[in-house]
């Protein structure tokens, strides 16, 4: 029987809008920084522009470590519609306050959306997407990450007014920075109500049937992964129902929910190395920092300020574009392939953009070069990351698995910020960059040796491959 690739669709993208948000959280207080300093008077402290800077990223921090556990007891859907409500607050209260402190702990409340969203979006569209394109579904999160991205930088762009004038700085520094903030109330509510027109996940819906040993809700019996629910009415086939008994006995081994303590067991050892490394490479592979400090490095490059905000949406409108090609790709390609592509093509796009800082190479070429690294990494380590971590790790372990990785990303996220500006400092923009082509070529060796093919499998026939067939080898 045919599954309801329709509604598949629609609860993926609806889940997807955490994504969204994400990136336009992410980044939107980049274009508001020169605005709400002057407000708070933090111009001339570096101390509170570093505090400002950093306070959603603590959030990050805690939504993500808290994200697993909570997922596990109460569910993803809930947990995705607490970080719509999130996001909500965070958005109107930010631009709303006049305080600084109180700004800050706006901050933190949407810090803790991206956290708990950056987690749990990916894993629940890995647990209701058909395996035949579960890669290219779960990539729609990277997708919306990144056009959130773009979204931030082109309402930025929008609402911040000529500087030069008088009345337009005042302006800017009044009320520019809110409506930047504010900007985001819109998608935030929207994904808040679409997300009660969601359904539960169902590998959840089958660990709490197995669990209390009580059918699920509305007497529905959960669906395996692989086989999703079907259009109303229509009953699963006979190799379904049997695909579902099998689904329910290998949870039905599941006493209680998984915490860390079982995370952390030498079954899952290999898989969680792979997870954390993944996930904290997607971050030192150093693309990020052309995000955060666009402005050093393309002035570095021999740009002034209006061919740096030009700059910005070229790479922007890259990362979009990239990103869509690895909808198409992760699927043909695979996801091994496309992660030792960026590792290696990033490893060597750094190598060459750290000699052209050394020669002191300037205009085009430089543009070129990091406009190649943005594509490179939209392409491969951007999407694929979050596929692989919604894929590795066994039904009964996957909420704290996906946690935890996803808090190794955030410190891997918050290191990467906080020590661009001393590296750059001290190494220069070449050392800077040949550091993290280094990086590149250890993570290129290590996921040659450790990094599986994913492609096509069940989330089942996964868990054998990766954690039960390796134990039983090590047993014998």
């Amino acid at each position: 029987m045919s599954t309801n690739k329709g509604f598949i669709y629609f609860i993926c993208m609806v889940a997807a809008m955490g994504g969204l948000l994400f990136g336009y959280d992410w980044v939107v207080i980049g274009g508001a920084k020169p605005f709400y300093e002057q407000y708070f008077s933090i111009a001339d402290s570096p101390l509170m522009q570093g505090v400002a800077m950093t306070t959603a990223l603590i959030g990050c921090l805690v939504g993500a470590m808290v994200a697993g556990a909570a997922a596990d007891r109460y569910g993803r859907k809930p947990l995705l519609m607490l970080s719509a409500v999130l996001f909500t607050v965070s958005a109107i209260s930010t631009g709303l306050f006049n305080d600084f402190t109180l700004f800050n702990i706006a901050r933190f409340v949407g810090g803790v959306g991206i956290g708990v969203a950056s987690a749990l979006s990916p894993m629940y569209i890995a647990e209701t997407s058909p395996a035949e394109i579960r890669g290219r579904l779960v990539s729609l999160n990277q997708m919306t990450i990144v056009l959130g991205i773009l979204a931030a930088q082109i309402v930025n762009m929008l609402l911040a007014r000529d500087t030069t004038v008088a009345e337009s700085q005042v302006w800017n520094v009044e009320w520019g920075w809110r409506w930047m903030f504010w900007a985001e109330t819109l998608p935030a509510a929207l994904f808040l109500v679409m997300s009660f027109f969601i359904p539960e996940s169902p590998v959840y819906m089958r660990m709490k049937a197995a669990t209390m040993s009580q059918p699920t809700e509305q007497g529905q019996q959960p669906t395996e992964q692989g086989q999703q629910p079907t259009e109303q009415g229509q009953q699963p086939t006979e190799q379904e129902q049997q695909a579902i008994g099998q689904g329910q006995q290998a949870i039905g081994q599941r006493q209680q929910e998984a915490g860390l303590r079982e995370l952390v067991q030498s079954k899952y050892w290999r898989v969680l190395l792979l997870g954390l490394v993944i996930a904290v490479f997607q971050q030192w592979c150093g693309t990020n920092v052309i995000f955060n400090y666009a402005q050093e490095i393309f002035v570095g490059a021999g740009f002034d300020v209006d061919g740096m905000f030009i700059n910005i949406v070229i790479t922007g409108v890259a990362n979009v574009i990239f990103t869509i090609l690895a909808l198409y790709t992760i699927e043909k390609w695979g996801r091994r392939t496309l992660i030792l592509l960026g590792a290696g093509g990033l490893g060597i796009i750094y190598l060459t953009l750290g000699t052209c800082y050394f020669f002191e190479v300037k205009g085009v070429l430089m543009v070129a070069l990091v406009v190649a690294a943005i594509s490179v990494y939209a392409m491969t380590l951007g999407p694929v990351t979050w596929t692989l971590l919604a894929e590795i790790f066994p039904n009964r372990v996957r909420g704290i698995a996906m946690a935890t990785c996803t808090f190794a990303l955030w410190v891997g996220c918050c290191t990467l910020t906080f020590s661009f500006p001393s590296m750059n400092a001290a190494l220069g923009s070449s050392g800077t960059f040949w550091i993290y082509s280094a990086i590149c070529c250890c993570a290129f060796v290590f996921l040659w040796n450790r990094c599986p093919e994913t492609k096509g499998k069940s989330l089942e026939q996964l868990e054998k491959e990766l954690v039960t067939n390796k134990t039983n080898k090590q047993t014998t």
